[in-house]
């Protein structure tokens, strides 16, 4: 979402805009591979005008621009992808659209030339160079912080739900890991990772940032790494959790669910209502156990303090978000989504899936790769 492309506006939820993070990987072998030359048309801005660099060479990121509607966001993730996948061609790769690569790792990936990514290695040292993940953002527009903070905290019993939604990251370093999200896992080893405690209001806000800042964690807002964060560049509130969503229906989704959920906070805290009351240790539990079961199992409710069938809570959810869809006329489209998804199973249970039927771990490379091409057509 480039900041230039952002105009004012006092609608919560009326913008929102998808980045999404992929591997690079060499056609046949599907090994990890750095592309040097599609990593310097990113730098240059000669790839395309979604498509970024990343913290590796062995990585590209797209940027939507500023969309209203889900057609102009599932429009510039198609296009995207698109433009990412020409950039990688520079080098002869391809993109594997998930947030684990099956058997390669870290040590296969040079970091990015660059001022802002050395600084990253020279802050974070081996937390940054061993980055061999990629994730789902999705920003949603706000009128202001306050209303971005008052989002936030209301947001944090929800994560873990959206996040069993789109986990693709079952392998690490070549071995099957147990989890659908070994991302969520890998990420959470950063000191500045997960949900914070509430924050109040904007001056809240503030205060924890600066704090953190003098802490030398982070050097601004745009490197908190928090599960949700506002936007330290865009009048938007920026929710992070997600895996890398192999295939464009469910990045759209995604961007759907959690732009409703915003619009639905938003309305609670204009009301009056309060923060729900989630202690720091429960919502933890809850986000392990929705990397560990994704929707394969069951989730622990951090509310009702007690697990429920995966499938349910999303039911649950649906219900809650079910009037702001039918307000915006997307109701019929993410319910839709949400029973082929569903019916079909999350990136992380097809990949476990390819990887039982042919104890193969390149044809499930291959098959994510497939799969993300397909919303290219």
């Amino acid at each position: 979402m480039s900041p230039e492309q952002s105009p004012p506006d006092r609608a919560v939820g009326r913008t929102l805009g998808v980045e999404e993070e992929f591997h690079l990987v060499a056609p046949g072998t599907f090994d990890l591979t750095p592309g040097p030359g599609a990593a310097a048309a990113a730098l240059a801005g000669e790839a395309g005008p979604l498509v970024h660099p990343e913290i590796a060479t062995t990585q590209l990121e797209t940027a939507s621009g500023v969309c209203t509607t889900l057609a102009e966001v599932r429009a510039d993730l198609v296009a995207g992808r698109a433009q990412a996948a020409a950039a990688a061609a520079r080098d002869g790769l391809v993109l594997l659209p998930a947030s684990t690569h099956p058997w390669d790792s870290w040590h296969t990936m040079p970091v990015t030339p660059g001022e802002r990514y050395e600084a990253m290695v020279d802050r974070w040292a081996g937390l940054a160079r061993q980055q061999d993940i990629c994730g789902c953002h999705v920003h949603v527009g706000v009128p202001d912080l306050d209303t971005a903070v008052a989002v936030l905290d209301r947001a944090r019993p929800y994560v873990p739900l959206l996040l069993a939604m789109t986990g693709s990251s079952p392998f690490h370093d070549g071995v099957d890991t147990g989890y659908e999200s070994w991302r969520t896992l890998w990420w959470t080893r950063f000191p500045h990772a997960g949900a914070p405690e509430p924050l109040g209001d904007a001056d809240g806000y503030r205060r924890v940032l600066a704090d953190l800042v003098a802490s030398g964690v982070v050097a601004d807002g745009s490197h908190l790494y928090w599960d949700v964060r506002p936007s330290a560049r865009l009048p938007t509130i920026e929710f992070r959790l997600a895996d890398v969503c192999t295939t464009v229906d469910d990045a759209v989704l995604h961007a759907a669910l959690v732009r409703s959920l915003v619009r639905v906070l938003a309305g609670r805290a204009e009301r009056g209502e309060p923060v729900p009351e989630v202690r720091p240790e429960h919502l933890r539990a809850a986000r392990w156990r929705a990397a560990r079961e994704g929707l394969g199992g069951r989730l622990f409710d951090p509310l009702r303090l007690e697990l429920v069938d995966a499938r349910a809570a999303v039911g649950g959810l649906l219900g809650e978000l079910e009037a702001d869809l039918a307000d915006a006329g997307e109701w019929d489209e993410v319910t839709a989504l949400v029973q082929d998804l569903l019916g079909r199973g999350t990136s992380a249970a097809r990949q476990r899936s390819t990887w039982l039927r042919t104890g193969d771990r390149r044809a499930v490379a291959e098959w994510v790769v497939r799969e993300g091409a397909a919303g290219r057509a």
